[in-house]
């Protein structure tokens, strides 16, 4: 049996678009599970406190939402961490207290608030933190 090369390119560029689908497929971005984008909750309750949204530093990263008295980083629940770190950026860069809004989607969510929550109590972190989203009542806010 005689092999082409031609045969031999052809199968190679079909295993490669086969392999690039399905890993397309298994790496679609969280985002897309999202019940609504980060930026509609932002806007909703940034605008409901009089903030500024995506107030833009001389670092060149950007505040979601700045009050007169905080500087506040919005995240959906799992990037709980991520969010701290910002808040706490944020703050210095403006002088203003750090404030988290935890985007909660689900009743599986709760665990991010308990975790942020436990290291802001656990290291006595002045940063206060709001919630957004479906975490047992409708959409709306709690406070911690």
């Amino acid at each position: 049996m005689r092999v082409s090369i031609g045969s031999i390119v052809r199968r190679s560029v079909f295993e490669l678009f086969f392999v690039i689908v399905v890993f397309g497929m298994i790496a679609i971005p969280v985002e897309a599970k999202r019940r609504h984008p980060e930026n509609f909750y932002q806007k909703h309750w940034c605008e409901k406190v009089g903030g500024i949204i995506e107030y833009r530093l001389k670092d060149r990263t950007r505040v979601d939402c700045l009050t007169s008295q905080y500087a506040i980083e919005f995240d959906f629940g799992s990037k709980w961490a991520e969010a701290l770190g910002q808040a706490l950026h944020y703050s210095l860069m403006t002088g203003k207290e750090p404030g988290i809004v935890l985007i909660l989607e689900n009743k599986k969510d709760r665990k991010y608030w308990r975790r942020l929550n436990k290291i802001i109590q656990r290291y006595g972190l002045k940063i206060k933190v709001w919630s957004i989203g479906v975490s047992g009542e409708e959409e709306g806010f709690r406070k911690g």
